[in-house]
């Protein structure tokens, strides 16, 4: 049975976008689905001085184990002014200490959501741009927007935008079965 990780690039303890990653890796079918959550994984922010000070946080070793063990990554960016939240960005960075490949080429579906209508687009394509030369295999990618208009009660509520998700949760279990 093939393992997935998901997980929002946010702290929020009511993150739309936990909520959509987690909805998401519901819809993967005959796999083992382990939802984190990166409250779990608390870190120092980032900087050569503070690890020349006190090396590379366990946490940031746990969290990556995590990713290394995985088949699938699913991954929902919050946006905060265009770019990655800070809490994403700083494990992010400590993660690339240890390993300069750190999504290691497993295959991935990259989400955003937001309340407004561009669904986190901006943060998508920095991510699509970036996480390649860090060993990202962005298999699939879809964009939720109007969050509180589209998700309700733990679901898509929009039949189209659930179609469009759905087809690529399809892209993502075809890459898993021909890893």
């Amino acid at each position: 049975m093939k393992k997935i990780v998901a997980f929002a690039g946010s702290d929020s303890k009511t993150s739309i976008n936990k909520q959509l990653a987690a909805y998401a890796a519901s819809l993967v079918t005959n796999a083992e689905v382990n939802v984190l959550d990166l409250n779990d994984y608390e870190l120092p922010l980032y900087g050569i001085d503070k690890e020349m000070e006190i090396g590379i946080p366990e946490n940031a070793q746990a969290f990556l184990k995590e990713i290394q063990a995985a088949d699938g990554i699913i991954l929902s960016l919050a946006e905060h002014n265009g770019a990655y939240a800070t809490v994403f960005k700083n494990i992010f960075d400590w993660m690339s200490r240890i390993d300069g490949k750190l999504w290691g080429n497993v295959p991935m579906l990259l989400m955003a959501t937001s309340p407004g209508g561009r669904g986190g687009q901006t943060v998508l394509e920095i991510a699509k741009g970036r996480f390649p030369y860090m060993g990202g295999n962005i298999v699939a990618d879809f964009s939720l927007p109007n969050f509180n208009d589209n998700f309700k009660d733990g679901a898509i509520v929009n039949e189209e935008l659930l179609g469009n998700l759905q087809i690529e949760i399809a892209k993502l279990k075809m890459s898993l079965n021909d890893a």
